[in-house]
């Protein structure tokens, strides 16, 4: 048996990278991020309705996969998140 130290391992990025990009785990991410903008425009608060409007899915590339992300695009977005937690508690609730 090996000591400590005596052992590498190396990952091909290229096998985790086809994986990641891959057409099914982007369908399964893309699907997540809808749930969870449909739920987050579900239980947004409303006054004049930009901050409803404002919520969006943004696909950001990465090294080796693409994230969905929930993001809001109104100014009062954040003031709006700091009281209401709402993008929070809709992630928490299609996760779960």
């Amino acid at each position: 048996m090996p000591a400590a130290g005596q052992t590498t391992v190396h990952f091909d990025d290229s096998f985790f990278e086809a994986i990641l990009r891959s057409a099914k785990v982007d369908a399964l991410c893309k699907e997540k991020a809808e749930r969870t903008l449909a739920i987050a425009r579900k239980n947004a608060p409303v006054d004049s309705g930009d901050y409803k409007r404002g919520l969006k899915i943004k696909k950001v590339r990465h090294a080796h996969r693409d994230t969905y992300l929930v993001v809001g695009t109104d100014a009062k977005t954040l003031l709006i998140e700091s009281q209401t937690d709402n993008l929070h508690n809709a992630l928490k609730e299609a996760s779960g």
